[in-house]
């Protein structure tokens, strides 16, 4: 092979490789836009409402669903109250929104239904606008089975979270306990709140904190002074299911 010939044949090579190279750069940046252009960012939908921010996710490829329903004294009923993910967060289209919606400031009187039978109390609630949440059963022999022995929120609560009420049934003494509602015990003495939860043979954890006076702490406020050995926070929150598998863990104030 003379030496025009090696020129050339390199000349070819060096051709082919830059079609390829150029190539492999085409597929890069078209993929780089197919990656990127499933993509969208997810919009501010606090304060819309849900028709608006259905058609606004809609419009992005997103699917839009309403989680859970809170009253609000600041968002008008029907209005977005959260977001997840949040407002700027890059998802792929098709990606699930999950929102709150505003139920406006709370209007309806939490009706007391101790001591109603179980089906009796779910439909007195229901009838003012009111969702039945975690029912419990407890063996009780100073009530009738069947009948309401507890409920959280309690008759006539004011600035409750959610339009949700949790019963506790009495059920005959010979039955087993499928679980309890957790009590609010936030105040109460911790040594008060251990034994009551001993005597339904759930387990709790205590741990010492510092709460100047006025400060509120964990997830309940408490009202100035907080006498030394009070339980400050609760975890689980009143109103959850427990039962006695579950371990309670309390903040109690030094």
């Amino acid at each position: 092979m003379d030496s025009r010939s090696i020129k050339s044949f390199f000349q070819v090579g060096s051709l082919l490789m830059v079609l390829v190279a150029l190539g492999l750069l085409g597929a890069i940046v078209t993929m780089h836009f197919a990656i990127h252009g499933a993509e969208v960012q997810v919009p501010a939908l606090k304060g819309m409402t849900v028709s608006e921010a259905l058609s606004q996710t809609a419009g992005l490829g997103l699917n839009l669903s309403v989680d859970n329903r809170f009253y609000s004294s600041d968002v008008a009923a029907g209005h977005i109250l959260t977001q997840s993910p949040a407002a700027g967060t890059v998802v792929r289209r098709e990606w699930q929104v999950r929102v709150s919606e505003s139920l406006g400031p709370q209007q309806v009187d939490v009706p007391d239904v101790v001591g109603r039978e179980e089906r009796v109390a779910q439909l007195e609630l229901r009838r003012v606008g009111l969702n039945v949440g975690v029912t419990a059963h407890l063996p009780y022999g100073k009530a009738t089975p069947g009948t309401v022995i507890a409920q959280d929120p309690a008759a006539h609560a004011q600035n409750i979270g959610q339009p949700t009420v949790n019963l506790l049934v009495a059920v005959p003494e010979t039955e087993s306990v499928d679980g309890y509602v957790m009590p609010d015990l936030v105040g109460q003495l911790a040594v008060s709140a251990v034994a009551q939860l001993g005597q339904a043979g759930v387990k709790a954890t205590t741990k010492l904190i510092e709460v100047p006076i006025g400060q509120v702490a964990g997830n309940g406020p408490i009202r100035p002074p907080v006498p030394p050995g009070a339980v400050t926070a609760q975890m689980p929150a009143a109103g959850e299911r427990i039962d006695q598998n579950t371990v309670v863990h309390l903040l109690v104030a030094r």
